[in-house]
């Protein structure tokens, strides 16, 4: 990292350790019941967990041949991987790259009502599944993880798009498949092709934060985003035609609290802290030939909070003072880049994410019992990293373009700190080479311990209070945010706070018909359709009748 900059950004960016998932899903339940569980959201989910190998969601979605999400060089240029402003425009009203309901899955709920109003019959009544869509009667064939539902069967583990790439390294024989659980929401990436791809520019990067958000009064739904997003956490609401997706939780955010995925996460895997970047590096570290190059890349856009010059040109830059001491104590800092566990997932899409993941290292140990072994010696740790149980390969392909040296350095690190803290906890003496095997010393492996192991709640989660980058400092001015408006789940203008029941969580507030903003001319303003129901005729969308102005 360099120590002088010339201008620095500020980021709010999420690590994941994967060797403490669970896969309990109590993150994908409580995002869904605050932030999609409107109608029109049925089948969205801003955060999923899932079960790897397997196809994911949507269906296929790392398939980039196919879907054309994040960019790619051409000429040694970046571009977006759909293509440029004309094939997007060509394709604004049949887009082939484009999910289909079936690729997520039919949501679906049960007709309970027949288990009391069946007629009198010699088999008991059951609940038929009903589409959560058009409500008639429908199968249940797919769902947000039905990898796991299908406890790793072969016959769909084979359409896992990388174990492809990966071929002999991977046993498909199911008494012997590995497997392990894989939260994702959106990567709030520095480089973010869904901004690129949005043709009314409704997508946009918080300058204060990062946080990238869909203003839903610039949306007009031509869905170039959910192409554009290699990770598909663009969703399209068929109820308001518009687009939304993970918000960061940016309200609580602002207040200075984690997400709610992480507030919930009954297995504390989740990191939030800051960031400090160099936004001058980003594009250059995107274009990198190499895909192979990019994790190195990104590490180099990132600054050392601790380095005087770095905290100068910070503060100098509008990011301030409390933010920078944030960033000092981050977590996701620590974990990056000091200590360097972390890994950023699929960093060849090119969009520089920023939710990064700590690859998993604990089905090494009882791979080792099986065998006799003792699974917590450090050259048995060390031996057996290159025949995991879950291939090396397999992770690399994940988290570093399929670079397993990278992948490997991390579970080395990790399976150290094991075997040291093994010795520590036995009441044996300290020995520093087991640090020194991995360039780490003993004290640094003892913090790293107590970050992935002990970790309280305000060491997990370092967040500063809002400010706006626009101003310099200060609570927040800019709001002009992703699901705003009466009854939403975002944060409300003033005028909007003269309907009953609505403030700060109006999310259940009753709703209020759309509304029509006035410009400063008089002009009819814009409707947030966000709200609507998607039948008749909202005020203000057209002008009024003449029998309306009498």
């Amino acid at each position: 990292m360099r120590a002088a900059t010339t201008r620095v950004m500020a980021q709010i960016a999420m690590v994941m350790n994967l060797d403490k998932c669970i896969g309990c899903h109590t993150c994908s339940v409580t995002c869904k019941q605050t932030w999609t569980n409107r109608s029109g959201t049925e089948y969205v989910w801003f955060n999923n967990v899932e079960t790897r190998p397997g196809q994911g969601y949507p269906r296929g979605h790392e398939d980039q041949e196919k879907w054309k999400g994040g960019w790619t060089l051409r000429d040694g240029r970046l571009v977006p991987r759909g293509g440029g402003r004309l094939r997007r425009f060509a394709r604004l009203f049949a887009n082939p790259e484009l999910p289909s309901l079936d690729d997520y899955y039919q949501p679906w709920t049960y007709d309970y009502e027949n288990l009391t109003s069946a007629p009198l019959g010699d088999d008991p009544p059951t609940a038929p599944p009903r589409s959560l869509v058009d409500g008639g009667p429908t199968a249940v064939t797919w769902g947000p993880n039905w990898d796991d539902d299908l406890g790793g069967g072969p016959a769909e583990l084979a359409r896992d798009p990388l174990l492809r790439k990966v071929g002999d390294d991977v046993r498909l024989e199911y008494e012997r498949s590995f497997m392990f659980y894989l939260p994702r929401i959106c990567e709030h990436c520095l480089n973010p092709s869904c901004v690129a791809a949005c043709p009314s520019g409704a997508l946009y990067k918080r300058i204060e934060d990062g946080i990238v958000l869909v203003d839903q009064d610039r949306c007009r739904g031509w869905r170039m985003c959910v192409s554009g997003c290699p990770y598909k956490k663009v969703y399209f609401n068929h109820q308001t035609g518009k687009a939304e997706k993970c918000t960061m939780c940016y309200p609580r955010i602002e207040a200075g609290e984690p997400t709610v995925c992480s507030e919930t996460c009954v297995g504390r895997l989740r990191y939030l802290g800051v960031i400090l970047y160099d936004p001058d590096r980003v594009g250059r570290a995107a274009s990198v030939p190499d895909d192979k190059d990019l994790y190195e890349a990104q590490l180099e856009c990132f600054l050392d909070p601790e380095d005087p010059a770095v905290a100068a040109a910070a503060e100098a830059s509008g990011v301030p003072h409390d933010w920078v001491e944030a960033a000092r104590r981050s977590p996701v800092h620590a974990l990056i880049s000091r200590y360097r566990v972390a890994l950023p997932l699929h960093p060849e899409y090119r969009t520089m994410p920023m939710v990064w993941y700590v690859p998993p290292l604990s089905p090494i140990v009882d791979a080792l019992a099986e065998t006799g072994h003792d699974g917590e010696d450090t050259g048995n740790l060390f031996g057996a990293i290159e025949a995991l149980r879950i291939p090396v390969s397999y992770l690399a392909e994940l988290f570093t373009a399929g670079d397993p040296e990278p992948v490997e350095a991390a579970l080395r690190r990790l399976a150290a700190m094991r075997a040291h803290m093994r010795r520590v906890n036995l009441g044996e003496p300290r020995d520093p080479a087991i640090a020194g095997s991995v360039g780490m010393d003993v004290r640094g492996v003892e913090e790293m311990y107590r970050l992935l192991a002990l970790a309280k709640y305000e060491e997990r989660y370092v967040i500063p209070t809002a400010y706006d980058g626009r101003s310099g400092g200060g609570e927040s001015a800019s709001c002009g945010c992703s699901l705003d408006g009466p009854g939403g789940p975002g944060m409300l203008e003033p005028a909007a706070h003269s309907h009953p029941g609505a403030g700060a969580d109006s999310f259940h507030a009753p709703l209020a018909p759309p509304v029509a903003r006035a410009t400063g001319d008089g002009r009819r303003g814009r409707v947030n359709l966000l709200n609507w129901n998607g039948r008749g005729r909202p005020a203000g969308l057209f002008p009024a009748r003449p029998e309306e102005q009498e």
